[in-house]
């Protein structure tokens, strides 16, 4: 189980690739030599990763730009994959989009279109990865979760179920198939400095987060892959984020609710 052994005929396909923590994940995984198939829409962020990656960690990285709410899209990795002779070792499924704001006045489309690519691409995409490692017995998915998955979030409803989701589906997936030989792991990182809290509708400002509480998206990725190649599933970056993360499951909700929803900057405007 945990990371196989790298090979020229077997890649990491990782999600979400352009920045951010699929950015890091694909660093960590190529400075350990595996090769990697880096996916995302900005294709010119890609083939900048791609050119210093092989450059200079020395492996073949290569760049598919895709749509991941579309499922065609999704079936064209697989099948671009294959055609280029490789077979997919590691699945990181880092792709993932949130939005802010009450669900009454949520924008249908965003709030969908979040749905399709938090839940519904990894599924599927796991579901088109999954058998063949199974067969293989090697390899296997890393799932980003978040510590929003560990209980409901007023404010960002939506984001935290679908996080939810992720968390559940992988411990299950894992249970599944660590007979077999093939790790499961599920990372939950908490506050990260990216760009997806601008994309999701907020700034750190807003935030009120303790500095001790941020963990570099470098370090988030080296704690992900070191989870997976053990075998974990479940790795939550940041002794403060583990406790909040253990506390947050405890807490009776009818204390917990109000508490995030009085915080919450999506909800104070």
């Amino acid at each position: 189980m945990g990371l196989p052994e790298p090979s020229a005929e077997s890649t990491c396909v990782v999600t979400g690739a352009s920045s951010g923590i699929g950015a890091e994940i694909a660093r960590e995984l190529a400075r350990r030599g595996h090769g990697v198939t880096l996916v995302a829409r900005r294709a010119d962020r890609l083939e900048a990763l791609a050119a210093e990656l092989n450059t200079g960690q020395s492996v073949r990285a290569e760049v598919i730009s895709a749509d991941l709410s579309d499922p065609a899209a999704r079936a064209g990795i697989v099948s671009e994959v294959a055609d280029r002779g490789l077979v997919v070792d590691v699945l990181v499924n880092n792709a993932g989009i949130g939005t802010t704001g009450r669900v009454s006045q949520a924008e249908r489309d965003k709030e969908l279109a979040m749905v399709r690519t938090n839940v519904e691409a990894l599924v599927d995409l796991t579901m088109m990865c999954l058998p063949g490692m199974v067969t293989r017995g090697r390899g296997g998915v890393l799932n980003v979760a978040s510590t929003a998955a560990f209980q409901p979030l007023p404010g960002q409803a939506g984001y935290a179920a679908t996080k939810s989701f992720v968390l559940s589906y992988s411990q299950a997936t894992a249970a599944e198939v660590k007979k077999a030989g093939v790790t499961v792991t599920a990372l939950c990182p908490g506050p990260v400095r990216t760009e997806f809290g601008a994309t999701a509708g907020f700034e750190e400002s807003e935030m009120s987060i303790p500095e001790f509480i941020w963990v570099s998206a470098a370090d988030v990725a080296k704690a992900a892959v070191d989870a997976f190649d053990s075998g974990r599933s479940v790795v939550i970056p940041g002794l403060a984020n583990r406790v909040g993360a253990v506390a947050a499951a405890h807490i009776p909700r009818s204390l917990l609710l109000p508490i995030l929803a009085k915080g919450h900057p999506a909800l104070k405007r």
